[in-house]
C-alpha cells in the first residue's frame, strides 16, 4: 500500500513537472492540511497560515520543472514552508507594525494558555508589561519565552547573533522583575517564576 502510495505520488509529480494542473490540486489537497496544522504551531493566526500556504503553492507551481519526483515531495514542502515562515520573521523584525501585531497576538494566545494560573486583572497586567518593552526585545521575549524556541533558532528567525538575543533577555527579566515587584499578586509572581525558570 505504501509503495503503491509513493509510486502514485511519483507519477503526479512527473505530472507537475510537464504542467498538469490536475496533478498539482491533488497534491495541494493531499498536503494542504498537515503543513497548515504546522504553521499554525509557528504562526498562532489563520489568516498568516493561508496566506503563507497560497505563497507556497505558488512557489511551487513557480518550480515544478526543478522538482525531483525521486525525492520526498514532503520533505520538500516543509523546507519550503520552514524558509518562507523564517521569511516572515525577518520582514517582521525590520517592521515595528507587523512586530507589534504578531507580539500581541502571540503574547494573547500565552497568556489564554496560562488563565488557570491568571486572573483576568493579572494577564492584563502582564500583558501590558511585555507591550511596554522595545519592540525587538518584545519579538525576542515572545519567541524564547512565549514561543518555546531556542536561541539558535530566535537567530535564524531575527537575524540577531546570540549574544544579543541573551542580552535582550536579561534585559526583559529585569524589567518585568522590577515592573511586578511591589505587585502582591500571587499569580503574577508565580508566572514571573515560570517565565524566567532558567535564564
Amino acid at each position: 500500500m505504501v509503495n503503491n502510495n509513493h509510486t502514485d505520488e511519483k507519477f503526479l509529480l512527473l505530472r507537475l513537472k510537464n504542467g498538469d494542473e490536475r496533478a498539482f490540486e491533488i497534491l495541494y489537497n493531499n498536503y494542504k492540511v498537515r503543513i497548515a496544522g504546522n504553521l499554525f504551531k509557528l504562526l498562532k493566526s489563520d489568516d498568516l497560515v493561508k496566506e503563507i500556504l497560497q505563497e507556497l503553492f505558488v512557489k511551487i507551481w513557480e518550480v515544478r520543472t526543478q522538482i525531483d519526483p525521486e525525492k520526498s515531495f514532503k520533505s520538500y514542502l516543509f523546507r519550503i514552508a520552514e524558509n518562507l515562515v523564517h521569511d516572515y520573521f525577518r520582514k517582521v523584525a525590520k517592521d515595528k507594525r507587523l512586530l507589534n501585531k504578531i507580539v500581541a497576538s502571540s503574547s494573547e494566545l500565552y497568556l489564554h494558555i496560562e488563565e488557570d494560573m491568571l486572573t483576568k486583572e493579572d494577564a492584563q497586567k502582564l500583558h501590558e508589561a511585555i507591550n511596554l518593552m522595545p519592540p525587538q526585545r518584545k519579538m525576542v521575549f515572545t519567541l524564547c519565552k512565549l514561543e518555546g524556541k531556542s536561541y539558535k533558532e530566535v537567530e535564524e528567525i531575527m537575524g540577531i547573533n546570540v549574544k544579543t538575543i541573551s542580552s535582550h533577555m536579561l534585559q526583559a527579566n529585569r524589567f518585568l522583575r522590577t515592573y511586578f515587584r511591589d505587585s502582591s499578586a500571587l499569580t503574577i509572581s508565580v508566572v514571573l517564576g515560570v517565565l524566567f525558570k532558567g535564564l
